[in-house]
């Protein structure tokens, strides 16, 4: 069966995954774009590996010396000169390998193919921490998980609108004005010098993924721009 990463992270899946690759590339090496003698290569490395990891795991001969050898083995193994990983970006590169192929040899399949990450389906929870003059300190969260720090999963970004009004804006799209486009989730955003002092300034955002795909917006937020720091009003 191929596995899902390369390396396999433990020994005994290494040496599973060693066995079957080396025997089938010292078959047919032209098969899998190799050579005879990289096959070879191989085969003395793999038996290295071999000897050394039956060392180590029999209690009549595990020793500390026993795992070093073992992993010196190991290391050259995947990372030596005509090692695995060296044989497999070349399987994996070659025109002639088929995804049939790779599974005989264990190797993970690429995904060419790849599920398109969905549009966010909930708004960002956006809160105003402070204002400073112009500066409003803001902060987004994702309402699914709201302890969480960072954006939600398959999110990039989020876009921070504003609108200036004394009454709450209309959810209408085009009453408010592009603020800044953030990967961030705290964040200090300016208003325009544009905006009087004393004017009460509404925030809303979206998340948007890589597609830029967007969330529902965010339920608004103001405060009052001043001259001087204050608390969000």
């Amino acid at each position: 069966m191929p596995i899902q990463t390369f390396p396999p992270t433990k020994d005994s899946q290494l040496l599973s995954f060693s066995i079957n690759f080396q025997a089938k590339i010292t078959a047919t090496p032209v098969t899998y774009g190799l050579t005879a003698a990289q096959a070879t290569a191989y085969a003395a490395l793999h038996g290295a590996f071999r000897s050394a990891y039956d060392a180590a795991n029999n209690p009549n001969t595990n020793s500390k010396q026993a795992v070093i050898a073992k992993n010196q083995a190991k290391e050259n193994l995947l990372n030596g000169p005509g090692g695995a990983w060296e044989l497999v970006d070349i399987v994996q590169a070659f025109p002639g390998t088929t995804d049939a192929m790779r599974g005989e040899l264990g190797l993970p399949i690429p995904d060419v193919s790849p599920t398109p990450i969905p549009q966010p389906a909930v708004a960002p929870d956006l809160s105003i921490i402070a204002t400073m003059g112009r500066t409003l300190k803001i902060r987004l969260r994702d309402q699914e998980n709201p302890d969480k720090r960072g954006k939600p999963d398959g999110v990039a970004g989020a876009t921070v609108l504003y609108h200036v009004s004394q009454a709450a804006p209309p959810n209408d799209p085009a009453v408010w004005t592009f603020l800044e486009n953030t990967s961030k989730t705290a964040l200090d955003v300016q208003i325009p010098a544009s905006v009087p002092v004393g004017s009460r300034v509404w925030l809303t955002a979206f998340w948007f993924n890589n597609r830029k795909q967007a969330s529902p917006a965010a339920t608004f937020e103001s405060t009052i721009i001043s001259e001087q720091y204050a608390a969000a009003a």
